[in-house]
Formats: C-alpha cells, sequence, structure tokens
C-alpha cells in the first residue's frame, strides 16, 4: 500500500529502532520528521556490540515460557533481514561500505561463570541451535588463535555459529541518517517532550522549546524514555508495563599488535547481563562489552567501577594482552527493559500513535523486523508478524515463567555475580547465602501481588521506585 506524498509521520527516537522506522517510512512515500538529539545522548545503539545473536542469546529463562519462544521466533526472523537490509542502506545512503564486521560468532564456556547460569545456558543454546536445524559445530577454545586468556580464566568448551554475524553499530546510524535524508525525510536536533493528542487521535509532537511538529502519525521508539512521552494518553499508559534502563558499559580499544578475531568471541549471557564479547571492527578496533546494571533512571556516563570490571574482565578472559591495548572511547547505552521482560510494540493508545521499545538487549537486532511492522501498521495493513501481537503496549503483565521459576533464576544469577567478581568464601557459605536469598525474593515477590511477578532481574535491583511503579501497574490490571 501507498502512502501518498499527504501523509506525515513523526518519529521520535535516533537510535536503531526509531532510525530505522522512518528510513521505512520514508521509503514507503511518507513525509518524515525524525527527533531527537544529534548526539544521541542515553541511547543503547551507540554502546552495542551489534552482534545479530538470535542463538547466542538464547537462556534457558528465554525457554521458560511461550512469550519467551514468541520473543526467540522475532529474533530468528530478524536475522533473515540483515543482508537485504545491508544492501538497501549501501544504495540508498550512498555509502557501498558493507555493515558487517564480523563473520560467525565463537561461544565460549569458560571458568569464570557458575554451573546453573553459563552451563545451563551454553547447554540451551545447543538444543535450540539444534531444534531449529541452525548449523553450528563444537570447537577446542584452544584452536581459536586470537584467544589468550589467563589459564584461571580458560575456556573448557566452545562452539561456532557461521550464520550469527555482528555489524558496526556506528556505521549503521551514519547510513541510517543519510538514507532517510537522501529519500526526503527530515532530521531534527532536539528533544521531544510529548505526543500531542486531540479528541483521541495523536495529532503531533511538542518538543521541549515548545514548537509542535505536526503529523498524521507519531511512531514512539526513544528507548528507555519512550513511556515519558505518554502523559495525553495517561490512561493507556497506567496500562502499560513501566520501564528501567538497562545501563550498560562498552569500550573500543585498539590491540597493541592491531591483531583482532575475525569473529565474535562471547560468552553465554550469565549473571543478569548479556555476556562478555569481543567484536571486530575496521580499523584494528575492537569492541568489548558490555555491562548491564538495571537502573531506575537512564545514565548518561560510566561509573568507574564498572568500567574497571569490564576491563579486568577481557584481560582474563579474552586476552591477557589487552591490558596493553589503547583505550580510545569508554561507551554507555541504556536498554528499556518493561516490567515484564517483553517488547511493546503496536498501538500506543490512540489512533494514529504506535510505540516500538522495550526490546531490552534486541533492538538493533530487531531494528529491520520491527521497521517493517510499524511502517505497515502505520499504513493501515495487517503485519505478517503474528508472534508479535502479545507484545501489543497495552496489556496485562506477560509471565517469563512461573514465580517459582522466577526465583530460581534470580538466586542463580546474583549467586553467579559473587564467582563473576571471584569472590572468596568457604565452600560452606554459597549454600547458606542461596538460601537466605531464596526466602528474600520469593517474601518479595509475594508481596508485590498475588500473581504477577516481575522479571529476575527487577526482582534482584528491586528498589522502592521499581516497587512503586510496579504497584502501580499491577493494580490498573487487578481491578
Amino acid at each position: 500500500m501507498y502512502a501518498g506524498p499527504q501523509q506525515t509521520a513523526v518519529v521520535v527516537g535516533n537510535g536503531a529502532v526509531g532510525a530505522s522506522i522512518a528510513y521505512e517510512l520514508s521509503s514507503r512515500g511518507f513525509q518524515v520528521t525524525r527527533v531527537g538529539r544529534e548526539n544521541r545522548p542515553y541511547a543503547a545503539s551507540l554502546a552495542a556490540g551489534a552482534m545479530l545473536g538470535c542463538f547466542g542469546e538464547v537462556t534457558t529463562s528465554l525457554l521458560a515460557s511461550d512469550h519467551g519462544r514468541a520473543k526467540l521466533d522475532m529474533d530468528h526472523r530478524a536475522r533473515r533481514y540483515w543482508a537485504e537490509w545491508d544492501e538497501r542502506l549501501s544504495q540508498d545512503s550512498g555509502d557501498a561500505r558493507t555493515l558487517f564486521s564480523a563473520d560467525g560468532t565463537f561461544v565460549l564456556l569458560n571458568t569464570m561463570g557458575s554451573a546453573a547460569v553459563d552451563s545451563g545456558n551454553f547447554r540451551a543454546i545447543e538444543a535450540t541451535l539444534r531444534e531449529y536445524q541452525e548449523p553450528y559445530e563444537t570447537a577446542d577454545p584452544e584452536d581459536l588463535d586470537w584467544l589468550n586468556p589467563n589459564d584461571l580464566s580458560r575456556s573448557l568448551r566452545g562452539m561456532y555459529i557461521p550464520g550469527e554475524h555482528a555489524v558496526d553499530s556506528h556505521r549503521l546510524l551514519v547510513k541510517l541518517d543519510q538514507a532517510l535524508v537522501k529519500s526526503g525525510g527530515r532530521v531534527v536536533d532536539a528533544e521531544a517532550l510529548r505526543v500531542r493528542v486531540t479528541n483521541g487521535r495523536a495529532t503531533g509532537v511538542e518538543l521541549v522549546n515548545g514548537e509542535i511538529l505536526p503529523a498524521d502519525h507519531v511512531v514512539v521508539a526513544a528507548g528507555a524514555k519512550s513511556l515519558t512521552l505518554l502523559d495525553e494518553v495517561a490512561e493507556a499508559r497506567a496500562q502499560m508495563p513501566p520501564m528501567v534502563s538497562g545501563y550498560g558499559v562498552s569500550v573500543l580499544v585498539e590491540t597493541e599488535d592491531r591483531a583482532l578475531p575475525s569473529s565474535v568471541v562471547r560468552t553465554p549471557n550469565r549473571a543478569f547481563a548479556c555476556g562478555l564479547h569481543a567484536v571486530p571492527r575496521a580499523d584494528g578496533v575492537l569492541y568489548l562489552g558490555a555491562t548491564n546494571i538495571i537502573s531506575e533512571q537512564p545514565r548518561r556516563f560510566a561509573a568507574i567501577g564498572d568500567l574497571q570490571f569490564l576491563l579486568g574482565c577481557a584481560v582474563d578472559q579474552l586476552h591477557t594482552d589487552l591490558a596493553e591495548a589503547s583505550l580510545l572511547s569508554v561507551q554507555v547505552g541504556n536498554r528499556p527493559v518493561p516490567a515484564d521482560g517483553f517488547p511493546l510494540v503496536g498501538n500506543a493508545g490512540a489512533e494514529g500513535l504506535w510505540l516500538a521499545t522495550g526490546t531490552y538487549r534486541d533492538g538493533l537486532h530487531q531494528s529491520p523486523l520491527l521497521a517493517r511492522h510499524i511502517a505497515t501498521l502505520v499504513e493501515g495493513g495487517t503485519s505478517e508478524y503474528d508472534f508479535l501481537s502479545s507484545f501489543s503496549p497495552v496489556r496485562a503483565p506477560l509471565a517469563g515463567g512461573t514465580r517459582e521459576q522466577v526465583v530460581t533464576t534470580a538466586v542463580e544469577h546474583m549467586m553467579a555475580t559473587g564467582y563473576e567478581y571471584k569472590w572468596n568464601v568457604t565452600p560452606e557459605w554459597p549454600p547458606r547465602i542461596e538460601r537466605h536469598l531464596r526466602r528474600f525474593y520469593g517474601a518479595l515477590v509475594e508481596e508485590l501481588h498475588p500473581s504477577f511477578t516481575p522479571p529476575a532481574e527487577l526482582v534482584a535491583a528491586m528498589t522502592d521506585g521499581i516497587r512503586a511503579s510496579l504497584t502501580r501497574y499491577y493494580s490498573a490490571w487487578s481491578r
């Protein structure tokens, strides 16, 4: 369906998701204005390793529910679009350089994690690869010529997934900017204050300077800050899962000999985070990431302790010579984490108002798929992605597993954090700590609501502010 030149759209957000949606809408004939600060403060995309991970991101908790399986299907489908997306952006941006920066993914199981989390997730990755009949091969970590960990952190097992690549996130964002402008789109370097809604229909976006950008359609894809723009649909917003930030730190380094791995090198997801990973970039640059700390509000700057932890892990677990690498930049991003752990994609409570956020660690990977999905909805069509229907923003909390499974996951990951930080405790203490955590987390979720349970990350990071936002959301669906 062709929208016609009279249809206008404002897209709020210029990370990978917002920029992709704006480009896709412009490609379909919409007059598009994209709003976001040029330096992209707080955006997850700038700090992302941009691994196109579907299977490498699999965890035991993801496989524990139908909603988690739907999210896996979403990731699997999104991976198929990247070759085409690369070609389109090369043509429409005028920049012929490929987005791809890594050939395949090595997943390593090393001695730094816990058996419950690292070994469990490693087995889950392998089982899911077999289930989807995805090619992979077992690999001896000692055969990976770039890897040179500390002996106390050596890898025990490995697998190579040839179909899981990575892209250069900085190049992706530049090419999305160029492609949008070349197709007639407009880029506004400003911060949005709120979406304007009149008589149940979105009519535009108000900027912090008071300027109004009128539009026939508004798409909000502003990451962790998206819901703060929806005051004029307060009733619908109250029934959406509130979001917190998964604040993360990553770095770009130049190795002393400029040697890089040819593929992504990563551990399974571990200890509430996305695992340790190294991703090659152009010109001898290596990406190292990434931490993940649940925060009530997005953060703009890295905490020294988080940076220290990341660099220590990279030197110990990946290559001891990284201690001599040059630190080129420190990057900070904020992943949008919904109160139930699942994306917010679809109509946002008013005609012509759309939301695309809550993607947690998968937004950049899913961005071509989300762009197609949202653009089709804006056009008035029916999306081809049935698995996204349960992720409509106005919804009751989705369950990522049973309450017992969530509590167990929170305990296992908190214990794994201790091992990753190299705690030094006598053998009798971990079981004692685990018993106390299980009682504490169990009581916490029972007090929150009789049946609704937040994901393990929020259980372990509970603050008064997070508790209050969860209570308001649960109350909206308990009347």
